[in-house]
């Protein structure tokens, strides 16, 4: 009997896992991986924060815990101190009751319900995104109904830095009521980020043509090693009068991957739509997974209610992002000193756990295939990928591939 199912094609692969899969399937013991998502210790090991450790041995030990189903819309001391933590302890729209936060399935669940309101109760259809962009932005408004997306320019080979007079162009050429998908801060891929004078005009266009702001907030803390730094783009934004959402992660600052921990934050202009608003969120996520889980999202509210906790915590951050920090520099200053074809400041001009470096799909292939170091096809790589241990083996072999593969205008 033939199956109903015989026609489904075979979709094709996630490009992130693919390579992770090919990593470790290598037996070479000078493998490298640079397309790994997530944060590395030097020992190139996954790290549970200390602050997390002792949190979840606290609840491990607290008797009054249970698994009963949490609320629809999640863990209220979760989403009011996440959207606290996006918007500022002094916000003017939480003071006056115009921001409001639900527990989502991390970043990429924010997005989705994101996309799920603005489309099905909003009625948007058009949304723009980078290029480059994190490559689950299209997938994930698509499938959420929305019909017109659309692309703004973002970056500029030439100069391996922003292209901002392409960017407001774009946008200035947005319908009204288009959703931008704004990166808050550690652009993905690229780890280029608009300067506070480059955000103001941006805000400007977004403004003037009745656009619809979006931001993805994945890296708040883990950019800069500063919450309040990272913040700037979306509080800002909030302080000129928008009403957006704000996509938050919990994934990479606080090292919680598995435990999908997101917070849709939500800022209105007036008090009388938050009800209303609230209450048909309910009924998406009722209609989708009822209600979302407890334990990362507990871990997390524990440490930011938690005065000294949360200051560990903070220290977790620093210690994170200034090892990323040493890694840019660190390739950097070996790249230059190997004498390797091109410029190399802008690995250093980037933030953020990415380098978008100006490899070109050929460069990519050699790394992979005669070295065993992985990367993106697009040149994108993790800085976390790399340690004290492979970081002279890295830069060599880039320097090889780029000295016998050649330049394009990328470099």
């Amino acid at each position: 009997m033939t199956s109903r199912f015989s026609e489904v094609s075979t979709g094709p692969p996630i490009e992130v896992f693919a390579l992770n899969k090919a990593f470790l399937d290598d037996t070479n013991p000078n493998k490298v991986n640079l397309g790994v998502g997530a944060y590395r210790t030097d020992d190139c090991k996954p790290w549970v924060l200390p602050v997390v450790r002792k949190t979840e041995q606290s609840m491990a030990n607290n008797e009054a815990l249970n698994h009963e189903y949490l609320p629809v819309l999640g863990l209220d001391s979760f989403s009011t101190a996440a959207t606290r933590m996006l918007l500022g302890k002094d916000s003017k729209a939480i003071a006056e009751g115009r921001a409001f936060g639900i527990q989502t399935l991390s970043g990429t669940g924010s997005l989705r319900m994101a996309a799920e309101f603005l489309g099905r109760i909003l009625k948007y259809k058009t949304f723009y995104y980078s290029v480059p962009t994190w490559e689950n932005h299209h997938l994930i408004f698509v499938n959420a109904g929305f019909t017109e997306p659309k692309t703004y320019r973002y970056w500029k080979a030439e100069t391996r830095g922003l292209d901002l007079d392409g960017m407001l162009e774009d946008l200035r050429n947005a319908p009204e009521n288009s959703v931008i998908i704004l990166h808050s801060c550690a652009h993905n891929p690229t780890g280029v980020d608009p300067t506070p004078d480059q955000w103001k005009q941006i805000a400007d266009v977004v403004q003037e043509k009745k656009l619809f702001p979006l931001f993805d907030c994945a890296y708040q803390g883990f950019a800069s090693g500063d919450l309040e730094k990272d913040a700037f783009a979306i509080r800002y934004f909030v302080e000129r009068g928008f009403e957006l959402v704000g996509c938050q992660s919990f994934a990479k600052n606080f090292g919680l991957y598995n435990e999908r921990a997101g917070n849709l934050t939500v800022v209105v202009n007036e008090t009388k739509v938050v009800a209303p608003s609230k209450s048909q969120l309910t009924l998406l996520v009722r209609g989708m997974y009822s209600n979302p889980p407890n334990h990362g999202a507990s871990v997390v509210s524990t440490v930011l209610n938690t005065p000294e906790l949360y200051e560990e915590w903070k220290g977790c951050i620093k210690t994170m992002a200034d090892r990323i920090i040493s890694m840019r520099q660190g390739l950097r200053e070996r790249l230059e000193k190997l004498g390797t074809p091109g410029t190399w400041e802008h690995i250093t001009n980037q933030i953020g756990m990415f380098s978008y470096t100006g490899l070109n799909q050929k460069h990519v292939e050699t790394l992979v295939n005669e070295y065993h170091i992985y990367l993106l096809k697009s040149g994108r790589i993790n800085m976390c990928g790399l340690t004290s241990k492979n970081i002279d083996y890295v830069a060599n072999a880039i320097f090889e591939t780029v000295s016998k593969v050649g330049l394009d205008s990328s470099l």
